[in-house]
């Protein structure tokens, strides 16, 4: 399958910094005297091998030797995380505005040992571990929470209720899961701090903003994530699945969230009475014929084995019945895949809406507007991934560990990846109860609460048990110390 923005794996990045390195020293040696030739080739060798131990990519060890100390720290630390995230349950923050999230998070990180960095592109917050030679791991969870009015009826209920940016009152809710996200993210970096004796390297643990604006991770590499701080040879992340079964983790390797691209519309006509339309040009007539043409983007312009999304979200014109209006507005979000889908749909848009205004003879051209620094689809490496997904069995066992399909919705944790040219992975963390999945199955049965519904409550516990021994068995095997056990390469 086709990427947009392909990623390169480290790997790959080595044999070109070996290959130049030696390139370049094959002509030191070729006009160096016969006394100095041998040293020299010494000092080629060494440099060529010191390419693959400063940037070469560990090596996995699916086996997860460690999984014992991992489940008896879990055990231990569970409930502090539990209480950590039934605190953020009840006190969320809206994007851009994560400022008591930000400071929890930095006393738990400084208490762990950590080297701490706050206001990071907002309230972003990095936390460095340093622990000897090896590669650099980032692993990522965002903060903040949605206007949602929570009917969860849990005890520790969100009653917070805030004015937004726009100046409305709003209820706030962790709707998305941020705040089992945090959680999760504290109790890996409480567990890799305290277990140091089984891994080298250094370990960036970054707590993102305003991944609900799609731009909490574009704040942070613009204010120097990567130039500040040592730049990552792989990042993970988990995200809640609200219909998979708290105890259970997903992988989708390769795509697994979708571009997302808002487009704005406006279509000029030109007003008049009702009663004579024949003395207007009526926008809201060429923009409802807009719309149904929109439709025929993804069914006859993408090949069909290229997954796209087109709706129309907001159609907005007119103020009173008999009123033709000058203009009217649509509000699109745009799905896809690949560079190549995207760019056929965002031009396909431009291109119906001008030949449509066209043929209605529209007092002037549409203005056709694209959100600029739109989320980029989230790309898993599939050997990565699969390798996680060995792991993952041989820690939670078989049956805990399914094959997601890939979603349209959007993560802007796919900037990271792709910034840095490095394999990335975010994988699925279920978080509805057991007996409630089971229910859902029924005939009969209700939908469980999706992702931003008012009624979302993950299972908690199950959940922060699940995510933190997963993300800290493959934390310990990325950043594993040589010799730790078989291993084979992701």
């Amino acid at each position: 399958m086709e990427r947009s923005d392909p990623v390169t794996h480290p790997a790959l990045r080595n044999d070109r910094r070996r290959g130049a390195l030696v390139r370049r020293c094959r002509y030191v040696v070729r006009f160096a005297p016969m006394s100095a030739r041998l040293p020299l080739i010494v000092l080629v060798t060494l440099a060529a091998t010191a390419v693959d131990v400063q940037a070469g990519p560990p090596q996995l060890n699916t086996d997860a030797p460690h999984d014992a100390r991992v489940q008896a720290f879990v055990s231990k630390g569970l409930p502090t995380w539990l209480a950590t995230y039934q605190h953020l349950h009840a006190h969320p923050e809206l994007s851009l505005h994560e400022a008591q999230t930000a400071a929890l998070v930095q006393r738990e990180l400084r208490k762990a040992g950590y080297e701490v960095h706050g206001s990071i592109g907002g309230h972003g917050v990095v936390g460095l571990l340093k622990n000897g030679r090896g590669p650099t791991l980032l692993i990522r969870g965002d903060m903040d929470a949605l206007p949602v009015t929570e009917q969860t009826g849990l005890p520790y209920a969100s009653t917070v209720r805030v004015k937004n940016d726009a100046g409305k009152t709003v209820g706030v809710m962790h709707a998305c899961g941020h705040d089992v996200h945090v959680a999760n993210l504290l109790g890996t970096a409480q567990l890799m701090a305290s277990h140091r004796e089984l891994w080298t390297g250094t370990l960036m643990i970054v707590a993102q903003p305003a991944e609900e604006l799609g731009q909490g991770s574009s704040n942070m590499i613009a204010a120097g994530l990567f130039s500040r701080f040592p730049k990552p040879d792989y990042v993970l992340a988990l995200h809640v699945a609200p219909e998979l079964a708290a105890g259970r983790v997903a992988v989708v390797p390769g795509w697994a969230f979708a571009n997302v691209d808002s487009v704005d519309i406006t279509v000029f006509g030109r007003g008049g009475h009702g009663a004579y339309p024949h003395r207007a040009n009526d926008p809201i007539v060429t923009a409802a014929h807009l719309v149904t043409s929109l439709q025929t983007l993804v069914s006859r312009r993408l090949d069909p084995q290229q997954p796209g999304v087109v709706t129309v979200g907001s159609f907005h014109g007119g103020t009173k019945h008999n009123v033709i209006p000058d203009q009217a507005h649509l509000q699109l979000t745009v799905r896809s895949y690949s560079e190549t889908a995207r760019r056929k749909l965002l031009d396909g848009i431009a291109q119906l809406a001008r030949d449509t205004c066209k043929a209605f003879q529209c007092s002037k051209p549409p203005v056709v507007n694209i959100k600029q620094n739109h989320t980029p689809a989230v790309y898993n490496d599939p050997a990565l991934t699969e390798a996680a997904a060995a792991l993952f069995r041989n820690v939670l066992g078989g049956e805990a560990v399914e094959r997601a399909r890939p979603t349209m919705g959007g993560e802007d944790f796919a900037r990271y990846a792709r910034h840095l040219g490095v394999p990335g992975l975010m994988f699925r963390l279920g978080t509805v109860s057991p007996a409630a999945a089971k229910r859902s199955r029924k005939k009969s049965a209700p939908p469980l609460p999706s992702l931003h519904s008012s009624r979302f409550a993950p299972d908690a516990e199950r959940a922060l048990r699940t995510g933190v021994r997963a993300m800290s068995n493959l934390a310990l095997s990325i950043l594993r110390k040589p010799g730790s056990g078989a291993a084979q390469a992701p």
